[in-house]
């Protein structure tokens, strides 16, 4: 039976203020620390990649270029304080979670806000690819051996982290609660005791590696600060994420969110800026086959058993921060759902507080790029963190409307700023990532709002077909027949008979015969045995030429319908349930093939009666 709470079609209830009452369910639910270890492992992570990103385009203006990493990331850092607060603000406006798509729909319009849930739909699902591969990346450079085996690994950590996420949201947060406290704990202090280096106690990570500056340096100009700017954004994946899952936190929701993404980019901020600092305080070149973050840490730390904690503790983070994925993006699903732009099963909830069908359709599409790019991440790099930028933009825009009809310009002037910010960075970003493989985005979103538009419309046309939102005519009572396939006098044939006449005005029986010498002799001993027991319900005789079951009911029924039009008709198949489930392979499914076939060819309605066997010691 459906209940109220599971009908994505039901009218929407308002909920209660968040007053920090109990709710029964926030066992399931996120404390604020177990938030930041569940949403914010993209964001985090991207601390490997984000510094990275930056020095390598700032590399082709040679040393001199390099310079200017620091500034840079301090603009990185501003932009990251624009949208923390941005969000904060989100996270009260739209308790019922959403993140950019509901600030997008409610300030610039359905359409925007489909953009805006397409560009999230489109990150989340490269960001669990990415950041899996990455997390591999790491391992086969650590034994390359493995290298063969890779696109296996990423499945296997997809698996892995698909498994935890169906277990519910908080399962997920303990279990990657103590991997991110070692990532933060070690960035954290690798930084610190870098600061107080003269100079780097090892270079031993970078010795025998090319390096990858410029000979022929180009000046530093706007674009390419711009560019550096672009790229280095990419930090800033995932910032998103705990505004879009509030329904996931305990009570007051709002509060611990909100404090959940303050700490994000308190953490997010200082790591970033201090690997910069580190970066011009040691004078760092980027070089071939060695991450800008084992450089830094060989500087800071020396080559030792702290250089591989750091390495190792970077290594599963990378591969874990696809758990943000599984955070935010089932919420959005449920509520695109509820919306009508995706199937009503996606707004259904698990025991666990768990949308398992948006983990499940997570992880197929995840699992669908992993194999499409071999396991490779910079197949999959191009296309990452535009969606995002699009989602920021729309985001910001939004909420400086928000601002403005709540009459207070100095938040709306902070939240157009960011909006400018964000969409440079966006139009940056893919004019020069186009050949590269963004002209897939570009594609992709309008092709996922227009599927959007398209379930929408089907969800239109059904509910104009049902009445929905009419009040319909008083209900009326109709003959009612039962029908009962029978192939044989059991207890089972017995109980469904007791249940047809307990149910129809008319009970009728009915027995699908053969034409075969054996078949024969079958159906008239059934025959036989029916006129000696009497159960006083008439048994019809369906011939068939063709030993099929479900086709002789169904043109059946289409008959009843056809001679006595008023007749509600019910077929009620009895079925055996076993006491245990591997005597399910002993069944014929004879039940399952006859429910598709009255379904398929009827309006009748479709009643499965189960009848359970005792288990035997």
């Amino acid at each position: 039976m459906t209940t109220v709470s599971e009908r994505p079609d039901a009218p929407a209830i308002e909920e209660p203020p968040d007053t920090g009452a109990a709710d029964p369910g926030d066992r399931h639910r996120l404390t604020a620390l177990q938030g930041l270890a569940a949403l914010s492992l993209d964001a985090m992570a991207s601390v490997a990649y984000g510094p990275e990103a930056i020095v390598l385009v700032l590399a082709t203006a040679g040393g001199y270029g390099l310079g200017f990493t620091l500034p840079v990331t301090l603009a990185i850092a501003a932009l990251l304080a624009v949208l923390v607060a941005s969000y904060r603000q989100v996270i009260a406006a739209f308790p019922d979670g959403g993140g950019s798509y509901a600030a997008a729909k409610t300030h610039l319009g359905r359409r925007s806000g489909l953009v805006a849930a397409a560009s999230l739909v489109l990150d989340y699902v490269l960001n669990v690819a990415v950041a899996v591969t990455a997390g591999v990346a790491a391992l086969t450079s650590a034994f390359p051996e493995l290298y063969g085996d890779r696109v296996a690994l990423c499945l296997g950590v997809l698996v892995v982290i698909t498994a935890v996420n169906l277990r519910g949201i908080v399962d997920s947060a303990r279990v990657f609660i103590v991997p991110t406290a070692v990532f933060v704990g070690a960035i954290l202090t690798m930084v610190t005791v870098g600061l107080f280096r003269d100079g780097p106690v090892s270079t031993e990570a970078a010795q025998g590696h090319a390096s990858v500056l410029a000979d022929n340096a180009t000046t530093v100009g706007a674009l390419l600060l711009l560019k550096a700017f672009a790229s280095g954004c990419s930090a800033l994946t995932g910032v998103e994420a705990i505004a879009n899952a509030v329904p996931s936190f305990r009570t007051p929701r709002v509060k611990r969110a909100q404090h959940a993404e303050v700490a994000l980019g308190a953490l997010l901020g200082v790591m970033l800026i201090g690997l910069s600092v580190l970066i011009s305080r040691f004078g760092l070149q980027p070089v071939e086959g060695v991450t800008v973050l084992a450089q830094l840490t060989d500087a800071s730390l020396g080559h030792n058993w702290a250089f591989y904690v750091v390495q190792f503790a970077t290594m599963i983070l990378l591969a874990l921060s696809a758990n943000t994925s599984f955070g935010g993006l089932p919420v959005l699903m449920s509520l695109l759902a509820r919306d009508n732009y995706l199937p009503h099963v996606f707004a259904l909830k698990a025991d666990r507080q768990v949308h398992r069908h948006g983990v499940i359709a997570l992880a197929v599409a995840g699992a669908g790029l992993l194999v499409f790019s071999g396991g490779d991440t910079n197949t999959l790099v191009p296309l990452f963190a535009i969606g995002v930028f699009v989602g920021f933009t729309l985001c910001q825009t939004g909420m400086v409307l928000h601002w403005r009809k709540a009459g207070k310009p100095a938040k709306a002037f902070l939240n157009g700023f960011g909006a400018v910010l964000t969409g440079i960075s966006a139009v940056v970003v893919t004019a020069t990532k186009f050949t590269e493989g963004a002209w897939l985005i570009v594609l992709a979103l309008p092709a996922i709002v227009a599927v959007f538009e398209v379930v929408h419309r089907a969800y239109g046309r059904i509910g104009a077909d049902l009445g929905l939102g009419r009040v319909p005519e008083p209900p009326h009572r109709d003959h009612s027949l039962v029908i009962v396939p029978v192939s044989g006098l059991s207890r089972l044939t017995c109980e469904a008979l007791n249940a047809a006449v307990s149910l129809g005005d008319e009970v009728r029986a009915v027995t699908v015969t053969y034409d075969d010498v054996e078949d024969r002799a079958a159906a008239q001993s059934l025959r036989r045995d029916w006129e000696l027991w009497g159960p006083g319900v008439d048994l019809v005789e369906l011939p068939s030429k063709a030993r099929t079951v479900g086709r002789p009911v169904a043109e059946y029924v289409r008959k009843v319908y056809q001679y006595h039009p008023g007749t509600r008709v019910t077929v009620l198949i009895p079925e055996v349930e076993p006491a245990h489930l591997w005597q399910r392979l002993l069944q014929n499914q004879r039940g399952a093939v006859l429910a598709h076939a009255v379904r398929r060819d009827t309006d009748a309605v479709i009643c499965r009666l189960r009848f359970r066997l005792a288990a035997r010691r």
